[in-house]
């Protein structure tokens, strides 16, 4: 009798635990099959770029590394909270071009991280305010590591031109792509739709600004040389040659000077640089000061049509300094 009063029990707790090892076997299919990748981008544009690529893709999560306000990341100081979002990733994007100096550290403390750079590839413009020292060698390091970063002689804002946008954008798709050739398909779908719509506002600040006669401007931050390119305007000073420094009383005397003698049409600051120094030159000169904006900073969820509306806005920039 005591046999049939424990039988059902050591049947019932058979079932319990069969029923346990089959879910937990279950959930180990799961969580091998369904696996969720996350991106880290550097800064703001990069941020913008990325969120087009992998728009409406399941199982993938992009975060954006650096606060939206922060601006270029010239010799930026990575953050305790940056880095704790370094660690969640399984990929990082950067724009490259020497532009991220902190890169070295994250390799080096993450080797697994797969690192994509936006300017693989992209012929660069040279900083003509790069110097050398006295003996003939580069202020600078020239180390470039096996992720391509490149010297400290070249200006790394590819973004600011909306045809630098571009190929960074198909930079970042292919280079995702080859990681994650599961959503390679989706990557390249979301980036073709993305490249029209670039493709559509610069054809259109193209055909807006043909007809602008004096092109003459002054930038007071270095940031502008491939968007000035793209749309032929010149540049005949730069006032703040490297970020956050400020010409000496004699070197701003001299760029007075010079814009005095140039037929500028007007002055170029961004929004983050409007400081003392833009309003002494616009009164030595009597040039009126405009704001373009370098893509640069942002809200901390942007539109994904934020840097096509920035573009936008530099656009009737333009058209109000220049005609």
């Amino acid at each position: 009798m005591k046999l049939f009063r424990i039988l059902p029990i050591i049947l019932a707790a058979m079932l319990v635990l069969t029923s346990c090892s089959k879910n937990g076997s279950e959930n180990e299919i799961i969580s091998t099959e369904k696996s969720d990748i996350t991106i880290v981008t550097s800064f703001y544009p990069m941020y913008i770029f990325t969120k087009n690529i992998a728009k409406d893709i399941d199982g993938i999560k992009v975060i954006n590394m650096a606060e939206p306000k922060t601006g270029c990341l010239h010799d930026y100081q990575m953050t305790p909270a940056d880095m704790k979002k370094v660690e969640r990733a399984d990929i990082m994007v950067i724009n490259g071009a020497g532009l991220e100096s902190f890169i070295e550290k994250i390799i080096k403390e993450r080797p697994q991280l797969k690192i994509i750079e936006a300017t693989e590839g992209v012929e660069l413009l040279e900083d003509e305010n790069f110097h050398e020292s006295e003996n003939g060698e580069e202020d600078e390091h020239e180390e470039e590591s096996k992720h391509g970063h490149h010297d400290h002689n070249v200006n790394a804002h590819v973004w600011v031109s909306i045809s630098g946008a571009i190929a960074e954008v198909k930079n970042i798709a292919e280079q995702l792509a080859a990681i994650d050739p599961d959503n390679a398909e989706k990557y390249r779908s979301n980036t073709e739709e993305y490249v029209k719509k670039l493709e559509t506002q610069r054809d259109k600040m193209l055909n807006a600004l043909k007809d602008i006669e004096n092109r003459n401007i002054v930038t007071f931050h270095e940031a502008f040389p491939y968007f000035a390119k793209e749309f032929d305007l010149n540049v005949v000073e730069v006032i703040e040659t490297e970020e956050g420094s400020t010409p000496s009383a004699g070197e701003l005397a001299d760029k007075i000077k010079r814009i005095k003698e140039s037929n500028v049409k007007a002055l170029f600051t961004d929004p983050e640089n409007v400081g003392n120094i833009v309003q002494t030159v616009s009164r030595e000169t009597g040039i009126k000061v405009y704001e373009l904006d370098p893509v640069v900073t942002g809200p901390e969820e942007p539109d994904l049509d934020a840097y096509i509306k920035a573009m936008d806005q530099n656009l009737n920039v333009l058209l109000e300094a220049l005609k």
